[in-house]
């Protein structure tokens, strides 16, 4: 009789546990879901307010910190999800504004970018551009990739820090498209049924980027590719004897990371109607790296939260003084040892599987 009692008691208690775990399960995705809308909202809303009120310069901001995030969204994919370290992720960005001004610097003056052996025209279309952009920052990220994969830690990241300098000072001693000072872009790129110099059209260009970003990190995450990244990042011994080699699973993802990134250049020199060396420069790949600290490393979200973070600080104490980053490095020295997942982590607070 009393084991009987005891066993009921045993299953009520296992019964009250589970029910307890669901229903902090479900609080806690309540919650982050509520917080991801509120900032995806807000991103949307508050550009769309401003252009009705005339307010074109808030607009473009809001352009700037959806680009930035679309290219932290890159670089989280390899650090946050990936667990490689990449400090090169600026030559992705800076190939993909190289690949937009020169195409528009060609299409613009009317000449083609090669004669031999065959023409290549340039082109003022931004489906051409981003095309081109996928393609060479592909290409680049596989050999890069194929080469720096096969270390680990601080030789990983030296070795994309030195292929990404490389191609700062290629730009640098280029002088048919500026060198060091840069390239004006005259004209914007355009695409099909949408003005794109409009302020408030490029924004929710640039707006449907992101989003389709993270659409396709959380879904290539959700993968039987992304649990195989996911162990590859946590234990790649194991991964390796289960059958299946890490380094081709790295190796993708390294690419669509710099495909990701590429493709926000692009439209940051669209943006900004210039393109220079500074988006190749190391300098950025540092900034990148902060925003995805600073918003959650490894959080869907966090890539966003930390460019918000980040840009408002720039622009905001920016205004008052020229040394804002000794600000920004005591916010970043407070979420390292105090919410060490991020402003997504200390809003919507911390993942299941963390």
């Amino acid at each position: 009789m009393s084991n009987h009692t005891a066993s009921s008691n045993n299953a009520s208690q296992n019964t009250a546990a589970k029910a307890a775990l669901a229903a902090h399960a479900n609080s806690h995705f309540n919650r982050k879901g509520l917080v991801q809308l509120a900032l995806l909202g807000l991103l949307l809303l508050l550009p769309v307010a401003a252009y009705f009120l005339g307010h074109t310069y808030y607009v473009n901001l809001a352009s700037r910190i959806t680009i930035i995030a679309m290219a932290a969204v890159g670089l989280n994919l390899a650090i946050g999800y990936g667990g490689m370290v990449s400090f090169g992720h600026a030559a992705y960005f800076g190939l993909g504004g190289y690949v937009a001004g020169i195409s528009a610097y060609h299409a613009f003056d009317l000449t083609p970018f090669m004669s031999w052996p065959f023409t290549v025209p340039g082109s003022d279309s931004m489906l051409v551009v981003w095309l081109v952009t996928v393609l060479l920052c592909a290409l680049l990220a596989l050999a890069i990739g194929a080469i720096s994969l096969r270390t680990t830690g601080v030789y990983f990241i030296m070795i994309t820090l030195a292929f990404a300098q490389m191609i700062y000072y290629f730009a640098n001693s280029w002088p048919t498209y500026g060198g060091q000072d840069g390239l004006p872009i005259y004209i914007r790129n355009t695409l099909p049924l949408a003005d794109s110099s409009n302020a408030l059209s490029y924004f929710l260009i640039c707006f449907t980027g992101l989003v389709l970003a993270m659409a396709i990190t959380s879904r290539l995450m959700k993968s039987r590719f992304g649990a195989a990244l996911t162990m590859a990042r946590l234990n790649d011994v194991r991964l390796a004897t289960a059958g299946v080699n890490p380094y081709p699973i790295r190796l993708v993802a390294f690419v669509m990371s710099a495909v990701i990134t590429g493709l926000a250049g692009a439209l940051y020199a669209d943006l900004n109607g210039f393109v220079s060396p500074a988006m190749l420069s190391w300098h950025f790949s540092g900034e990148l790296m902060v925003i995805v600290i600073l918003g959650g490393v490894g959080r869907l979200y966090g890539p966003l939260a930390g460019a918000v973070l980040f840009v408002m600080m720039e622009t905001l104490l920016g205004g008052f003084t020229e040394y804002w980053q000794l600000f920004l490095g005591l916010v970043l020295l407070g979420v390292v040892l105090f919410a060490k997942h991020g402003v997504m982590g200390w809003l919507a607070g911390r993942e299941r599987n963390e």
